[in-house]
């Protein structure tokens, strides 16, 4: 410190110690000094002067602090103070005292500083490392001076910092700090980290920087949040615009799920301020750059499906129809919506089922529209209105025609209490404001885009131009108000309109010709001579006729190819007519509005060509080119391929039409075979269950039979017919019932078999109808194989009934003959009373032997269950025993190893204790040599060897015992 007094007093002292002397004696010091507290004050010194003599300082000291960095690590106040006097030297922060016209040299010295710098890579290495030391005054002043050199030269710090190895991560861990002002720094650094950069992109991306980004905008409050949550937003975009590898990780971590929290807004009456809108603005934005229509389609199209599945296109529809939005919000709301529906079938169908909320309800689509053709609203919102429209069109034939619809006469409500699209769209083709009239065509083009139905539909519109005149097509008044010399921008949207509705579509060019005075007025308007501004119009002119040659079916005499081509030759010339149509690509607006779908205008009067006309324009310029040079031969054989082509392509709708209904066919005739493969496996399990039955008939009845033939032996010729009182009436009753049973099952059996005869004779006749064509053909013998396969089941099936038929027709002989047996015994038993008795009581006994029998048998059974469970369990228990023998086993081995062990240690302590009984002996002898008495020492030697004694004979014991 008094270095330091001394130095800072002498800058007063006099004019000699001048700023520079002063810095010098400070890198000096820094760079000399022994004790670490006078580098350190130093250095402290060289951080207070960095800001106001920021190039002496940098000049001089740089090199000095990147040493302290590099040697004096352990002392973190240091390496603080070097970090901020190094961030003063390369920041191009101004001072409030600083004047505005230094700024441009401030950003030069920074910088070439930040090139001194990272001129040698291990400079930006070092602070990578530094930024993992968790100290506070450390850290933060590093993060500030990373941030300043991404700034300074960002793409060349962001090389280095991707090829260090784990420098990217280390960045990452910023954002899991607890101190907030370094994780919002943190957010800055990687802001400026990922700019421009795919690859970096990618790595922070899969560092799992959207959980924790979408974590830190949750916890500071959504849209609610403060400058935090702008800062993170803005990051996310630099992550997910245009890097569809990252777009495609967010979609998949569902992360779009997450966003839908965002737009819950809450009472309109909360307030919206500044920041509020800022961040709503930015989480649109983000919205957009996932649905992009730069981007792949296929991943557009899953970004829009997931935004439908979690609610979040319904969150944005709220939006746009809530009351007490900021404009710009509500705008760009708009245009968020637009992207998200834009080509998808699910989204648009949601959207145009959107109602606003007023009495009575409204469709959005309408309030929209009303507000585009309102020329009191903001020259955006009309814009953004317009976008909304041609996105909810785009690959929409069935929003087109809702659209159309609402023009035709039939669908116009006459009490005129709503107002209708086409009502609104009319509205604005007709008034007197010129931006109404341009959005108004594009947006009714757009309804007829690639949509051949409609434009034939629109022919049939009628307009009421007046009371008391007869109303004209809508086609005819387009010509009449382009004929009546209107402003540039509505005759432009005009042209655009007639040339999106004639392409493709002779119809509608033969409604155009039949004015006779359509074409006179457009040769007119090609063949003047006009100023700048009109030459747009004269190429679109020039457009049109050439639509109206090219597609031409000559259903006109008059207006026939041929005799267009010559009328342009005589009245304009064919180079002068290739001229004009020459002008529409190379205006100066035509490229703009080429490059995205989105209508973006910085003022109205640029609001000259549509995105979708600028395509028709390319893929029609050169056709027509080729046309009108073509001549009358060419032009006939180009008809004759046209129509070849045309029978071709209807043989070829012949066919497919064919091969569909075929292919319906052949699935019906699938199903009804698979649905008779169901019934014949159930008729086969019906007969199987039949089978068993009469099995288990034929079992008894052998049984009754055995019983009676040994009752016979027994008893004689005379009691055989007593034997036959063994058959309860019971028993015959239940065997009437069970051949009553047979029968109807056989009976149902031939219905089913039946109906599957006719089924396939059906079947037979469905195929025979179709053999004209080679596909059928391989259909009709494909399902002429399955027939076949099902007689042959039904042959297997009649076979077995048959059998079954004849062993029924056995058992009822049996039984007639039973039923004679017994009538026969009946008549004799008055006489027999007697035998009967004996008989039944014999009956009763075999029946209770066998029953006795039977439950002996099961008594059995039942042992040998339990001797075979007794078994199993012995031979666990063995098993269990023989593991534990040889556990004991492995033990026994390893006592026997330590027993030897001992018994070897035990050997040498004795031999030890012999040679110690030796040297005690020795001793003995010289002190009785010397004169000292050793009576008392010997008893001690006695007692204490008897002791050695018991102590040796203890381990034995001791082992023994082991």
């Amino acid at each position: 410190m008094n270095f330091l007094r001394g130095v800072m007093g002498g800058q007063s002292a006099g004019p000699q110690h001048t700023e520079a002397e002063t810095i010098q004696k400070l890198c000096d010091r820094v760079a000399s000094s022994t004790l670490l507290d006078d580098r350190r004050n130093a250095v402290r010194a060289l951080k207070s002067l960095s800001k106001k003599y920021r190039l002496e300082v940098g000049i001089q000291a740089m090199e000095h602090l990147i040493h302290v960095l590099q040697t004096d690590r352990s002392d973190s106040e240091i390496i603080g103070y070097a970090l901020d006097t190094l961030y003063n030297i390369i920041s191009n922060e101004e001072e409030e005292e600083v004047e505005e016209n230094s700024t441009r040299q401030s950003e030069d010295l920074g910088s070439q500083f930040t090139e001194i710098f990272i001129k040698q890579q291990e400079n930006v290495t070092l602070l990578l490392s530094l930024l993992e030391e968790f100290d506070f005054h450390v850290r933060w002043p590093g993060v500030k001076l990373l941030t300043s050199l991404l700034k300074q030269l960002g793409p060349q710090v962001q090389q280095i910092i991707l090829v260090s190895p784990m420098g990217v991560s280390r960045l990452m861990d910023l954002l899991a700090d607890s101190r907030e002002v370094i994780r919002n720094d943190g957010v800055l650094l990687l802001q400026a980290l990922t700019r421009s950069n795919g690859a970096i992109q990618k790595i922070v991306a899969f560092e799992n920087a959207f959980e924790r980004l979408l974590d830190i905008i949750s916890e500071e409050g959504n849209s609610d949040g403060g400058i935090v949550v702008e800062d993170c937003l803005i990051l996310l975009q630099n992550l997910l615009k245009n890097n569809n590898s990252n777009q495609n990780f967010f979609k998949e971590g569902s992360y779009i799920q997450r966003m839908k929290p965002w737009f819950e807004v809450g009472d309109e009456n909360s307030g919206w301020s500044a920041q509020k809108v800022t961040n709503l603005h930015l989480m649109l934005q983000l919205v957009r750059v996932l649905v992009s229509p730069t981007n792949p389609p296929g991943a557009t199209s899953s970004c829009q499906k997931a935004m439908f599945q979690c609610g979040l296109l319904q969150q944005l529809c709220t939006i746009l129809m809530a009351t007490g939005v900021p404009a710009d919000i509500l705008t760009e709301t708009i245009n968020t919506v637009s992207e998200v529906i834009r080509g998808c079938q699910v989204n648009q169908d949601y959207f145009a089922s959107v109602n606003a909320p007023s009495n009575p309800p409204r469709p959005a689509i309408v309030v929209l529209l009303m507000s585009m053709v309102n020329e009191r609203q903001p020259f955006v919102l009309r814009c953004a209105v317009l976008y909304c429209f041609q996105c909810f069109l785009y690959k929409n034939q069935k929003g087109q025609g809702e659209i159309v619809s609402t023009l035709l006469p039939s669908t116009i409500d006459a009490t005129g209490n709503s107002v209708s699209a086409g009502q609104l769209l009319c509205g604005g083709l007709f008034s007197t404001d010129s931006l109404s009239n341009w959005c108004a065509a594009v947006a009714l083009a757009h309804a007829l885009q690639e949509n051949a139905t409609q434009k034939e539909q629109l022919l049939r519109v009628q307009l009421a131009t007046s009371i008391g005149n007869p109303p004209v097509s809508l086609l005819q008044q387009c010509t009449n108000i382009l004929s009546q010399g209107s402003k540039i921008q509505t005759r432009v949207g005009l042209l655009m309109l007639l040339c999106t509705w004639l392409s493709n579509c002779p119809i509608a060019v033969t409604h155009f010709l039949h004015n006779s005075a359509n074409v006179p007025f457009l040769t007119g308007q090609i063949a003047e001579n006009l100023g700048e501004e009109e030459q747009l119009v004269q190429g679109l002119c020039a457009l049109l006729l050439g639509i109206s040659i090219y597609f031409n079916d000559n259903s006109l005499e008059s207006y026939m190819k041929e005799k267009l081509k010559q009328l342009i030759e005589k009245r304009i010339g064919k180079e002068n007519f290739i001229e004009k149509l020459g002008f529409i690509s190379k205006h100066e607006l035509y490229s703009r509005a080429s490059q995205k779908p989105q209508p973006n205008f910085p003022s109205p009067e640029y609001m000259i060509f549509d995105h979708e006309f600028t395509k028709l324009v390319k893929e029609l310029e050169g056709v027509i080119t080729k046309a009108i040079y073509k001549s009358s031969e060419e032009d006939k054989k180009e008809e004759e391929v046209k129509k070849t082509l045309e029978q071709h392509d209807n043989i070829v709708t012949h066919y497919k039409n064919m091969i569909r209904e075929q292919d319906l066919q052949l699935e019906e005739l699938r199903q009804q075979v698979s649905t008779l493969k169901c019934q014949n496996e159930q008729l086969q399990t019906a007969v199987t269950q039949q089978v068993s039955q009469i099995q288990q008939h034929k079992d008894q009845y052998n049984l009754l039979k055995i019983q009676l033939g040994k009752d016979n032996q027994h008893q004689g010729s005379y009691s055989e017919g007593a034997q036959m009182n063994g058959i309860q009436p019971e028993e015959i009753g239940r065997l009437r019932e069970e051949i009553e049973e047979l029968k109807r099952n056989q009976e149902l059996l031939q219905s089913q078999l039946t109906e599957k005869d006719s089924v396939i004779e059906n079947m037979k006749s469905s195929q025979t109808s179709g053999t004209n064509e080679q596909s059928s053909a391989i259909v009709s013998a494909r399902d002429s194989e399955q027939v076949a396969e099902l007689k042959q089941e039904l042959a297997t099936l009649k076979s077995q009934l048959n059998s079954q038929s004849v062993e029924i027709t056995k058992l009822q002989t049996e039984k007639q003959e039973l039923l004679q047996k017994t009538e026969a015994f009946a008549k004799s038993v008055e006489v027999q009373g007697e035998t009967e008795t004996i008989i039944a009581t014999k009956t009763t006994d075999v029946e209770g032997r066998l029953s006795a029998l039977l439950q002996e048998t099961k008594e059995l059974k039942n042992e040998i269950k339990a001797l075979s469970e007794e078994r199993t369990a012995i031979k666990e228990q063995l098993d269990s025993s023989n593991s534990t023998i040889a556990i004991l086993q492995t033990e026994k081995d390893k006592l026997e190893l330590e027993i030897t062990d001992s018994k070897k240690e035990q050997d040498d302590l004795l031999v030890l204790l012999a040679d110690q009984d030796q040297k005690i002996l020795s001793l003995k002898n010289k002190l009785k040599d010397l004169g000292h008495p050793v009576e008392e020492e010997d008893e001690l030697e006695s007692g204490d060897q008897e002791d050695e004694d018991d102590e040796s004979e203890d381990p034995g014991k001791d082992l023994d015992h082991i």
